[in-house]
C-alpha cells in the first residue's frame, strides 16, 4: 500500500480540510510533528519540556485520519534542521511520498509538473488526490528551446500513461512551456490550480536559503502539493 508523509511545524500545526483528509483514507499516512528548536536548545531537554505537547497535537492529527479509516502511524521530532527530519522519517518509514499540506475545498484542476526522469509511478499518486469531481488534470513539462522536441515526447508518454491507468482522455490535459526559468513557470501556472503533484525536485544549494521547489510551490499557492520521492527504494517492514 501506497505510504504517504505529512509533516507538521509543532506548536502551531496547520489545520486540514476534511475534504483533504477523505482523499487520503485509502492510504497509509505517517503524521510527523517537528517542533523547531532555537539555537543552543538541546533535542533532550526540549523533549522533556514539551514531549506531552507536542504527541498530543500529533495524536490529535492522526485521529483525523483515523476516522476517516486510514491506517496512521505517528513520529515526533525534535530539532532545528526540518528538511533533514523528512528525509528521515521518510527514509526509516519507508515512505513514497510527503504531502506538503493545506486547506482545500475541492481539487477540480490538478497540475502535475514532469520532469526528466522516470514517471512510471505517476498514475498512483495523481488518483490521490483525483476525485469525481476532477475537471482537469494538466501534465506541465519547461523546457529549453533545444528540448522542445524531447519535452512534447515526454508529455505525450505521461499522458499515455494517465489514460492506460484509467484516466479518461478528456480530462487529461498538457502544456509545453518554452522558458529557461524552469521554478519560476511552475510556481506561476501552479497558482490557477487546486493541487499540485510532482516528483521531488533535485537538491541545490539555493534550496538552503528560499527552500525546495515544493515547498515554494506550497507557500504561493497555499495548495496541497504532494511530492513524490525521486529515489524511493522500497524497504522491508515487520
Amino acid at each position: 500500500m501506497t505510504r504517504i508523509l505529512i509533516p507538521f511545524e509543532l506548536p502551531d500545526a496547520a489545520s486540514l480540510s476534511q475534504h483533504l483528509i477523505d482523499e487520503l483514507a485509502s492510504v497509509e499516512v505517517v503524521v510527523l510533528g517537528h517542533y523547531n528548536l532555537p539555537e543552543q536548545t538541546p533535542s533532550s531537554v526540549a523533549s522533556e519540556q514539551f514531549g506531552e505537547e507536542a504527541r498530543t497535537a500529533v495524536d490529535d492529527i492522526a485521529s483525523q485520519f483515523r476516522d476517516a479509516g486510514a491506517d496512521v502511524t505517528t513520529r515526533v521530532v525534535f530539532g532545528k534542521d526540518r528538511g533533514a527530519a523528512i528525509t528521515q522519517i521518510a527514509t526509516e518509514e519507508d515512505c513514497t511520498a510527503e504531502l506538503i499540506p493545506a486547506e482545500t475545498d475541492g481539487m477540480d484542476r490538478i497540475l502535475v509538473p514532469i520532469p526528466d526522469a522516470d514517471i512510471d509511478r505517476l498514475p498512483e499518486f495523481v488518483r490521490l488526490v483525483y476525485n469525481d469531481m476532477t475537471q482537469e488534470v494538466t501534465l506541465l513539462h519547461v523546457t529549453e528551446s533545444e528540448a522542445l522536441e524531447r519535452g512534447e515526447k515526454r508529455l505525450s508518454k505521461a499522458r499515455e500513461q494517465l489514460i492506460a491507468a484509467g484516466f479518461s482522455p478528456e480530462l487529461v490535459d498538457s502544456e509545453l512551456i518554452e522558458d529557461s526559468d524552469h521554478d519560476s513557470s511552475i510556481k506561476k501556472l501552479a497558482g490557477e490550480y487546486d493541487a499540485v503533484v510532482m516528483y521531488e525536485a533535485e537538491s541545490r544549494l539555493g534550496d538552503f536559503l528560499f527552500g525546495s521547489l515544493p515547498q515554494r510551490v506550497a507557500d504561493r499557492t497555499d495548495d496541497p502539493v504532494l511530492v513524490v520521492r525521486r529515489d524511493y527504494e522500497p524497504q522491508i517492514r515487520d
